[in-house]
Parts: structure tokens; C-alpha cells; sequence
């Protein structure tokens, strides 16, 4: 074995307790300790900050690593303090001292990692200041926001291409848990990795679920979801706007179910608030806009819901995988229905940007759209949108794998539709188009005369709910649009000349009558049983003492120990420093600074 791989393998045992690589890793980290640049794609809970923090404690120096997310750079300072790394951070919420004490320390060389926001690194100050000082490598961490065509677009991260320019010699690693291939060539020209190697790491997430059902009553679905399925369980749940956001978590309260509301219109203090009661406490359930969870590491969320559609597969992708990043069965669910594909195309037309801009937007909001309304395996689907292949035909932990909904001739049922919306002047929306196919005489069929038409009831075979969504997959499919100078009407695109005159055959999914509100993951269940991870009570003494530590240092409790090694403890029962120190994530440091207590909990009356 190499010397430098064999120290590297050194480090990432007594400093990360972990036995081993995982994946790419390995590869990663030897080229960047060697002093090259890459680019790494890597999903979330796949072990991206390792392949920069150990190669900053592999060379000389100190790494910088720039990010966006404050609450990224304290918690992870926090857990490399803990694994005993010297960490710090330079960014807004640190007084002119302390930052002055930072930048004294850097040039001093006792600093190993330095975690800056992008904004505070350009300044000529800062700048300046990594000049005198001695750096090991630059990370560019979340670089799809470097990106315009990415769903995460900062401008901020434009300027980051002065790193290059201005430290040539220092190597650049890149990272992001997604990005599509137009996202990863703006990655490569504006941080200058042309001739850079990349490491695309598997986005497969095999322990969530995916699981996305036609909207309805959308708080009555999420509610009845978070109960049958993860009552207790700590879960994000997006919402559009600010207001959705308030509604939805006082629904849940009223409910029995802890929730948090967080988006900008709250007060900074109490968004702070919100954050940190998600992060330490048990069974919190945040109701957020788009604006939380990047940066959130805590391992434990159970749950990611949707109850508005995201802007493409990349926002979907990075927004559920904030779910199970231990490794345990977690789900991502979402509620969807026309409304949302209306209401993103219109943001996207009303929209400033430029005309390609919008067309690449429509085309990423498609293929969200497709995702959607796929009866395939929705995680084959998923990894084809990133250009990686599900090793089998059928992952069998997704709703449409566990409970394969039917495929039927839709020609007829399309042309009805069509006929319909063409013969009452394409200037109505869905529900009035449901009326009159169904032979509904409503007062405002009554009012345009629309029972007078041959369309007037052709559609009985139907009911209501079967017909929205035939006319949500026609509007996915591109036959149907809305129309922005109309509100909520829908209109005929040029390619549905060709279903109306019969050339163009279409198959129509069907939602099976009731989708089983409990499945089990033919994947294998990772959840960890209490005779898998010991008995209950040594568990509850475990945690408990988590928890005090965690109080007492003001870090969140998986910073002190990860669920993982609590369960490892309670699992092996360790009564010697040696066999706790076998545990993966416990290192040296905290060996040192826990082990008796641990050894002492385990050995306790009782056991």
C-alpha cells in the first residue's frame, strides 16, 4: 500500500472512526491530496466532506472550504471540533474579533480547516489575507450554484473563479450532490476544471421510498400520510408561498403533530429559533418555502413531503434527499396535481430571464412532470434523468414498484378531452371542462350554452376524479397548455392535431382505486430492530446521555454521536476501550473524551 493512501487510511480511522472507504472516496482523496482538481458529484449522506477534509488534513496547510450555508459551516465545525480538528469559520456571524482571531490563527497555521461563505472570500481583505497564509486546497461545496441553468443559482458563486487565477498551483475540488449534464459543463468552464477528472458517484438513494399521489385534499393527505406512516418521525415539508407555509404547520399542530413554520417573512430570531428546536429536538416536523434544509445535516429526517410541484428533477432530488442521510428507510412523498404544472408554467412566462432560459426551464419542469406521471419505476426514471441506469428493471421501493398502477388505450379518452376544450373556445379550465364531459349542468354550462354542444356528457363512463387526471396527463404529455392572457384556461397545442385526427395513439395511466397507506421495502429494511441495536433500555440511557452532552457543548445531538454508532454501541455493548473504539465513529478523540462514560452506561446495574 501506498505511504500516502496508508496514512490517509490512518487518519480516517483515528480521526472519523470509520474503518474504511466508502465508493469513490479513496480514488478522490489520494488525487486531491496529490494536488489535483476534480469535480465530484456525490448524493447527499454519501460522504462528500470527507473527500475534502482529509486531504486538508493530508497536506500542508489549511483547507479552505467556501459555502453558502452558515448552518452547514457550524455544524460541521462543531463535529470536526468534536473528532478533535482544528475547524473554524469566517462569515457574518462572527464579531470583528472573533473574526480577527480567525485570520490570526490562519496565518499562524493553526487552523486545518476554514469554512468561508463565497461572498466574504472575494473580498480583497480576505483575498489578501489567503495570500500570506498557507493553503492546502480550495473546496467549492453546493458548486451547482455556480450554475444559471442549476436550481440553486447564487450570484456570488460567479466570482469564484477567481480562486484559480489568483492561487494556480493550489488544488480545487468541486462539489455538489446533483447536477444534469449542462449544469456540470458551467461548473467545469467557470471554476476552470477543464482538463479536471470527475467522479459521479451513484445518485441512487436505495433506503427512501418515493411515493407521489394525485393531489386532492392535499393537508388531509399529508396528515393522514404523517400519521399512518411516520408518526413521531422528524420531516420536512415544502410549501410554494409564505402563507401555504403558516396554514399547513397549523393544520398539523391542530392535529397532534409537532410542526414549525420557517420562511423569509419571519422574524430572523424566530426562524433561528424554529431551526435549532428542528435540529436538537425529537419529532419536529418543519413546514418551510424552498429556503430551508440546504445545509441541514441532521442524519435523522425520516420524511421529505411535497405539497407544491419543484421546479425541476434537481430541486426534487436535492429537497427529498435532506430524507435519511443515516442510511435508514425514510420516504420522499409528494401531493401533485394540475394546478401545480399550470402554476409553474405561468412563474416560468411571467418570468425575467431570457428566452432560453425559459426554454431550458420548461424542459426541466417536463421532465419533473414526466416523473410524475411515469408508470414506470419512478427511481429508474429518477437516475436516467442524471444519466445512470437502475442495475434492475424495478427498484421495488416506489409507490408505481409496489403497487403498479394499469396502462389503458387513452386515444378515445384523449379526444374527447381535446374536442371538448376546442369546441368551448379553449377559454375554460379544468373543472368546467370535467362538467360538461360528464353531462353536469352547472350555472355556468347553463350560461355559455355549453350543454348545447355534441361534447355535452360524452364523457359519463368517467367520474370526476378519473377525468382530472386524464387531463393532467394530457397536459403533461404537451397537448394541453394554459393560457396566461386567459387565467386557469387551457388551450390545444399544435400537437394535438394529431390525437384529434386519430394518428397519434396515447396510453393513459390509471391510479389503482387505494394505494396501500403501508408497504415494506423489498430492498431489504435497514431500519435497525431493538434486538438488532441492543434493548431498549440501554438505548434510552445512550441517548439520554447524547443529549446532556450535546446541552452542555450546544451542538446538536447527532455532532456528539451519530444514531449509527449509538446503535453500534448498544448493539456490540462494549466493555473495554478497544471494543469501543472498534465502533465506527468513534475516533481517537472521542474515545478519549466519552469512552468511560460509555463503557460506564453499558456496564450499568441492569444490564
Amino acid at each position: 500500500m501506498p505511504a500516502p493512501l496508508s496514512h490517509a487510511l490512518s487518519l480516517l480511522n483515528s480521526v472519523f472512526g470509520l474503518p474504511a472507504f466508502r465508493g469513490a472516496q479513496e480514488e478522490i482523496v489520494e488525487h486531491v491530496a496529490g494536488g489535483g482538481n476534480c469535480l465530484v458529484l456525490m448524493p447527499t449522506g454519501g460522504g462528500k466532506s470527507l473527500c475534502y477534509q482529509l486531504p486538508s488534513l493530508l497536506r500542508e496547510g489549511c483547507g479552505i472550504v467556501v459555502s453558502p450555508l452558515i448552518a452547514l459551516m457550524r455544524d460541521q465545525v462543531a463535529g470536526l471540533t468534536e473528532a478533535g480538528v482544528k475547524a473554524a469559520v469566517l462569515n457574518s456571524t462572527l464579531s470583528w474579533e472573533e473574526a480577527a482571531a480567525v485570520e490570526q490563527r490562519l496565518i499562524a497555521g493553526d487552523i486545518d480547516l476554514l469554512y468561508v461563505a463565497p461572498e466574504r472570500l472575494l473580498t480583497p481583505r480576505c483575498l489578501a489575507l489567503l495570500g500570506r497564509a498557507r493553503i492546502a486546497l480550495f473546496a467549492i461545496d453546493e458548486a451547482h450554484c455556480v450554475s444559471q441553468w442549476g436550481h440553486d443559482f447564487r450570484p456570488e458563486y460567479i466570482g469564484l473563479s477567481a480562486i484559480a487565477e489568483r492561487f494556480p498551483n493550489v488544488p480545487r475540488i468541486a462539489l455538489t450532490a446533483t447536477a444534469d449534464e449542462l449544469t456540470r459543463q458551467e461548473i467545469v468552464d467557470r471554476l476552470g476544471l477543464a482538463h479536471a477528472p470527475r467522479f459521479v458517484a451513484s445518485f441512487d438513494r436505495p433506503n427512501i421510498k418515493y411515493e407521489i399521489v394525485a393531489k386532492q385534499n392535499a393537508q388531509t393527505q399529508l396528515k393522514a400520510f404523517i400519521s399512518e406512516r411516520h408518526a413521531g418521525d422528524a420531516g420536512i415539508v415544502y410549501c410554494l408561498s409564505r402563507a401555504k407555509v403558516e396554514d399547513t404547520a397549523a393544520a398539523l399542530n391542530r392535529a397532534g403533530i409537532p410542526a414549525l413554520p420557517y420562511h423569509a417573512g419571519l422574524d430572523a430570531n424566530l426562524r433561528t429559533r424554529h431551526q435549532d428546536r428542528f435540529i436538537n429536538e425529537d419529532g419536529i416536523v418543519m413546514v418551510a418555502t424552498v429556503a430551508f434544509g440546504m445545509g441541514i445535516d441532521k442524519p435523522d429526517v425520516r420524511f421529505v413531503a411535497h405539497l407544491d410541484l419543484p421546479k425541476s428533477i434537481e430541486a426534487y432530488y436535492q429537497e427529498t434527499g435532506r430524507a435519511g442521510r443515516d442510511g435508514k428507510p425514510s420516504s420522499a412523498w409528494m401531493a401533485y396535481g394540475l394546478s401545480d404544472i399550470v402554476q409553474q408554467r405561468r412563474m416560468i412566462d411571467e418570468s425575467e430571464g431570457t428566452e432560453a432560459f425559459k426554454r431550458v426551464s420548461i424542459g426541466k419542469l417536463d421532465a419533473l412532470v414526466g416523473l410524475a406521471e411515469t408508470a414506470e419505476c419512478r427511481r429508474s426514471r429518477l437516475l436516467q434523468y442524471f444519466g445512470e441506469t437502475l442495475k434492475a428493471a424495478r427498484c421495488g421501493n416506489c409507490d408505481n414498484c409496489q403497487s403498479p398502477p394499469q396502462v389503458r388505450d387513452g386515444k378515445v379518452i384523449a379526444q374527447k378531452l381535446l374536442s371538448c376544450a376546442y369546441r368551448t373556445g379553449q377559454r375554460f379550465g379544468a373543472m368546467h371542462l370535467i362538467d360538461v364531459l360528464v353531462g353536469r349542468l352547472t350555472e355556468r354550462v347553463k350560461q355559455f350554452g355549453h350543454d348545447g354542444l355534441s361534447v355535452f356528457g360524452i364523457g359519463r363512463e368517467l367520474n370526476e376524479r378519473q377525468w382530472r387526471s386524464a387531463l393532467r396527463q394530457l397536459v403533461a404529455m404537451g397537448y394541453l397548455q394554459s393560457d396566461n392572457e386567459a387565467f386557469g384556461a387551457l388551450k390545444l397545442t399544435e400537437t394535438a392535431r394529431g390525437v384529434l385526427k386519430g394518428e397519434t395513439e396515447i396510453s393513459l395511466r390509471e391510479e389503482p382505486a387505494q394505494r396501500p397507506s403501508r408497504t415494506r421495502s423489498r430492498r431489504g429494511d435497514l431500519a435497525s430492530s431493538p434486538s438488532a441495536a441492543g434493548d431498549t433500555a440501554l438505548l434510552g440511557r445512550l441517548r439520554a446521555w447524547r443529549s446532556e452532552v450535546a446541552r452542555r457543548h450546544g451542538v446538536p445531538a447527532y455532532v456528539v454521536l451519530h444514531d449509527a454508532t449509538i446503535d453500534g454501541i448498544a448493539s456490540i455493548r462494549p466493555r473495554t476501550p478497544e471494543q469501543l473504539r472498534s465502533i465506527p465513529g468513534i475516533g481517537d478523540k472521542k474515545l478519549e473524551s466519552y469512552g468511560h462514560d460509555l463503557i460506564a452506561l453499558v456496564n450499568a446495574e441492569g444490564n
